[in-house]
């Protein structure tokens, strides 16, 4: 399902100056239908009473999902995938260390995306759940 030529790469030349490279998010994998990635849960990532940000959660989850759909157009040059929609559940919280989150396809379809994320702590609990939807677009010639 994916294009993963050289995907892990094209990815952190795609993060540079971005809010994911900002904090921290590390893609580990590419399988056939999921993408893999960590955030480290910080002081970037912190809310004011040192557990990770559920904001934080969301743009680890929008971040993976969103790359995720990127990876399975066929010609990025002509199409963009951009969310759409996105919502979390907060389940855990976590203090320090890291936090992985999985993105696996719901749907794919011509001009929409569903994804599920699924984020958890070193220990492999769930932290968050997310859903993301991306619209498929059309690049503009201009």
């Amino acid at each position: 399902m994916f294009n993963k030529n050289n995907a892990l790469e094209q990815i952190a030349q795609l993060d540079k100056n971005t809010i994911a490279h900002h904090l921290g998010i590390e893609y580990i994998e590419v399988g056939d239908n999921y993408i893999i990635a960590r955030m480290p849960v910080d002081h970037r990532t912190h809310q004011p009473f040192g557990l990770l940000h559920g904001g934080a959660s969301v743009v680890l989850a929008e971040t993976i999902g969103s790359l995720a759909s990127y990876l399975t157009l066929p010609d990025p040059t002509k199409q963009q995938a951009v969310g759409l929609d996105i919502n979390a559940n907060h389940i855990r919280g976590v203090k320090n260390g890291w936090v992985y989150g999985k993105a696996t396809p719901i749907h794919i379809g011509r001009s929409t995306h569903v994804w599920e994320i699924k984020i958890t702590n070193e220990a492999g609990k769930l932290v968050c759940i997310s859903r993301l939807t991306m619209a498929i677009i059309l690049v503009s010639e201009e």
